[in-house]
């Protein structure tokens, strides 16, 4: 037995020393701050496709209860509706966003078949955590000579790292309160506005939805994504994007933006220097006033419900819905959302944009001022639970506010909380909190 065992020990003496050697060099290379990091996001990678091969998130369907709660405040909610959209005439010129109206008319003039603004920085998003919107942002800033760029942007729109979507008011607010250059934030544009206003010396950044492989799982799913339009060709029937996921001057076919422009209701803007307002508010026309814009953007989406089929009709009702959030019309829009939403479990499994409330919160506007708090804490809990990291402070906020309404301070509580963790400062989290006298 003896000479067995002196046997073995030689025989496992070199492949022992060498597992031991392998498993010093992976310590060791653990400790370098670069390796370290990719085998961070390796194990994050295999994380992510076991929760999704898991949770679906296609799977995860809401179903609206259209059942208020709260009938004071739904007949409350409808008079400051009837109130606002009683106010609106076609001549209105107080623009919310920036109090713009046009001073100068513009005389109609042909486009020409092809244009190209130059002068745009190309940065793209890859090395950073959904950088997406600070890249994109950084190349519309640089078109008028900013300095900053994607990481300036992005430490401040996006305080937390792994923070999974900036709004459009948000990249407003950047430029209006850390640059001196001013925005135009609109919705219900057409591509014949993007090319006059490109003509007219101004790129366009738009939000837009696309089908992109995913660089954690390897499935192509739809999520937003920003875009900077500089330039079209109708002969080719293209606009000139800086994509800052694919490359600098992206062809785009007109189609296939109208498309995936839908998807968050033609939104668009437009960084100025202050001293050409009146020309670019001459420019826009109709557009000059921004409630006219959802008036226009509410058109649209009718116009398209009536048209469209599939995951362009639910696009065209979740529009409809959009747009009357932002008219005051709450209980309207909640309608609008509830059509969408019903539509949603009979869209092709693939095609379902499972992340629009990562992006767009109307719902949760409409819901919440029609009375029905608990459809705002079922779609927000659905949301949230179908994402592998709910780094999502929106929806923390308003499941919390329904869950105030309801009664839960403490549930609502931990929510704001929450938000604050994924959003430093969120100030609406903030504000709630300091109203129900409790500290951030």
């Amino acid at each position: 037995m003896n000479v067995i065992i002196k046997d073995m020990s030689k025989k496992f003496k070199i492949p022992l020393l060498v597992i031991g050697a392998i498993v010093l060099l992976g310590i060791t290379a653990a400790a370098v701050p670069g390796i370290r990091d990719r085998i961070a996001w390796r194990v994050e990678q295999a994380r992510v496709r076991i929760f999704y091969a898991l949770f679906p998130p296609e799977e995860a369907v809401f179903t609206p209860n259209s059942t208020p709660q709260n009938v004071d405040e739904v007949v409350q909610a409808t008079f400051h509706a009837a109130t606002a959209l009683a106010n609106i005439a076609p001549t209105f010129t107080a623009a919310p966003q920036d109090n713009a109206t046009p001073t100068a008319a513009v005389t109609p003039t042909p486009l020409p078949s092809s244009f190209s603004l130059q002068g745009v920085r190309y940065e793209d998003q890859h090395g950073l955590w959904n950088y997406c919107a600070p890249a994109t942002l950084s190349m519309g800033l640089s078109f008028w000579g900013w300095e900053g760029n994607r990481v300036t942007a992005g430490e401040w729109l996006k305080p937390f790292e792994k923070d999974k979507n900036v709004m459009p008011y948000e990249m407003q607010a950047f430029v209006e309160e850390q640059t001196s250059f001013k925005a135009a934030l609109r919705s219900g544009g057409t591509l014949e506005l993007v090319k006059k206003l490109i003509v007219g010396g101004y790129p366009v950044l738009i939000e837009k939805g696309t089908y992109i492989r995913e660089t954690t799982t390897g499935r192509v799913s739809w999520m937003g994504h920003y875009n900077v339009l500089t330039g079209y060709d109708d002969g080719k029937k293209q606009f000139i994007a800086q994509d800052s996921y694919y490359s600098a001057d992206y062809p785009l076919d007109y189609s296939l933006l109208q498309g995936e422009w839908r998807a968050f209701n033609y939104v668009f803007m437009v960084i100025y220097p202050p001293e050409q307002e009146a020309r670019l508010m001459a420019l826009l026309g109709e557009y000059a006033d921004a409630v006219n814009s959802q008036q226009i953007a509410a058109r649209i989406a009718s116009d398209e419900i009536a048209s469209l089929s599939g995951v362009d009709q639910f696009f065209a009702w979740f529009n409809r819905g959009s747009s009357l959030v932002q008219l005051q019309d709450y209980a309207g829009a909640a309608q609008a959302y509830d059509e969408a939403f019903r539509l949603y479990p009979n869209l092709e499994r693939d095609l379902r944009p499972w992340r629009i409330m990562w992006y767009q919160t109307g719902p949760y506007f409409a819901y919440y001022y029609s009375g029905r708090y608990q459809d705002v804490i079922d779609l927000a809990t659905t949301t949230l639970d179908a994402a592998s990291e709910p780094y999502l402070e929106e929806n923390f906020y308003w499941r919390a506010r329904a869950r105030a309404a309801l009664g839960d301070t403490q549930g609502a509580v931990d929510d704001l909380r929450t938000s604050l963790k994924y959003h430093p400062n969120f100030s609406p989290s903030v504000l709630v909190l300091q109203e129900m006298g409790y500290s951030p």
